[in-house]
Formats: structure tokens, sequence, C-alpha cells
């Protein structure tokens, strides 16, 4: 697993670097669902099917905008820049997410954010970690003061987020800072507690590797119906908690769910 997770700290780092590197000079384009898509998003996607394919020539790779097919039960799945929209304005919220998921269960994961030097990652089974720190979820119930809840805020189908945010502003500070990943490793970190993100289609890309980090920290994650889920392909949206305040988030999300 060692090996596994020195390999995803090492794309992380090059990821790293090509974010900085075209920081001030990118091109970008819009793909079919009106999302952005830059020169980097391509280029780190690219690299990790290159290394992938030199050192673990059986693994597959799915990625958020280039994928590589092995017909594998290793999946090593990736947003290489998750916040593009962020980093296109110059905002610096934006990493790079990774995971190496087996049989549809993410086993190693990364979240490297570049404008801190953070690395967050976990081995299934060995805990959180951020710079070799042990990091763990906060124990905040809904509604108590400092309970934060980060909602992703797109056109999707799956859940009326104008009408959950009416209710929920009522017991938890609402965010929306345009990285699912960064987050979730505030959440794996204890400085939030709650993220709702309503992504479908390679929405597992964005949360394949945010989902062992903040489960090893101690947290709880589902999809948006409360269901375990595979996340070696698209997903059904997802509730990640610190785990004490899940059973009362998913009561007020499932009156918003459109059937």
């Amino acid at each position: 697993m060692k090996e596994y997770l020195d390999f995803s700290k090492n794309i992380a780092i090059y990821a790293g670097n090509i974010m900085k590197q075209y920081y001030n000079n990118f091109t970008f384009s819009y793909k079919e669902d009106n999302t952005v898509v830059t020169i980097v998003d391509k280029k780190i996607n690219s690299y990790l099917i290159e290394q992938v394919k030199k050192k673990y020539k059986n693994h597959s790779v799915n990625g958020e905008e280039e994928s590589f097919n092995n017909n594998s039960e290793y999946i090593w799945v990736c947003d290489p820049l998750d916040g593009t929209g962020m980093y296109v304005d110059h905002i610096p919220v934006f990493v790079f997410s990774l995971a190496l998921v087996h049989n549809g269960k993410p086993i190693v994961g990364v979240v490297y954010d570049v404008n801190e030097d953070k690395m967050y990652y976990a081995i299934k089974g060995e805990g959180a970690y951020c710079n070799d720190i042990r990091i763990h979820v906060n124990d905040k119930k809904l509604g108590e003061l400092g309970y934060r809840t980060n909602i992703e805020i797109f056109e999707n189908n799956i859940i009326d987020e104008v009408a959950l945010i009416s209710e929920l502003k009522n017991y938890s500070k609402i965010s929306s800072i345009g990285s699912v990943a960064r987050s979730c490793m505030a959440i794996a970190s204890g400085y939030f507690s709650c993220d709702i993100f309503p992504g479908t289609n390679h929405g597992n890309c964005d949360i394949a590797a945010s989902y062992l980090i903040v489960t090893e920290a101690g947290g709880k994650v589902t999809d948006l119906y409360g269901n375990n889920q595979r996340y070696d392909s698209d997903i059904k949206g997802a509730i990640v908690t610190n785990g004490i305040s899940y059973n009362e988030i998913y009561e007020i999300i499932k009156k918003y769910i459109i059937e």
C-alpha cells in the first residue's frame, strides 16, 4: 500500500508544479456541460495515465478529463484540478485529487493543496494525515456554534439546492468555496462539519480520495440517498460529514431530493 501512496504523492507534486507553472499563463475552454477546463487539467490527467501505464500496466485510469480502461479491478480515479473555475479566476482554492480504487472501494487517497503546500492522504485502515500529522473530524452537532456546511452550487437534477439552503441556514453557516475536495479536507481536519455535493457524472473523480480521507479521519460519507456507493464510476452525489451530525443532516437533505 505504501508503494501506491508514494506513487500518488509523486503525481500530486507534479500536478502542483504544473498548477504553479501555468497559473498566470494558461488557456481554457468549456466542456459540453458548460464547466471550464484548462490546459492544466489536461496535462496532469495525461501525465497520470502515462505514469500508470509505465508502473502499473494492468491498472486502469478514470480521470475527469481523460480515462484509460484496462478492465482492471484497480482503477486510479483522478480530478487533476478540482476547483478549475477558481483557478481560472485566480482565486487560490483548488487542489489535486487522486485515489486508487479496488473493486469500487478507495484504498489509497491523496489530496494536494499546492497553495498551502498541504498533502492530505490516507491508506484504508491506517488513519488520515496532513503533512504526516494525524488529522480528525470535529464533534460539532448540527446547530452548534461553528458548525459549517459547504454546498457545491451548480445545475443538477438530483437535489433542490435553493430550498435546501433555505432550511439548512437556520442550523449551519453555509459556504460554497468552489472545490469540493478542498472542502472535504477542511472536514477531515475539523474545520468544516459537512459538505453536500450534487455531482453525478464523473462525480467519483471529485469524491473518491475525499471519501477515504474523511472516513479515515472519523467521518461518514454516503450518496445523497443515504447509501454506500462505488467510486469507480458515476455517483449519486455525496453527503460528507463529521459523522456525529450525519443523521440530522440526512433527514433535512432527503426532503429536497428530486424524485
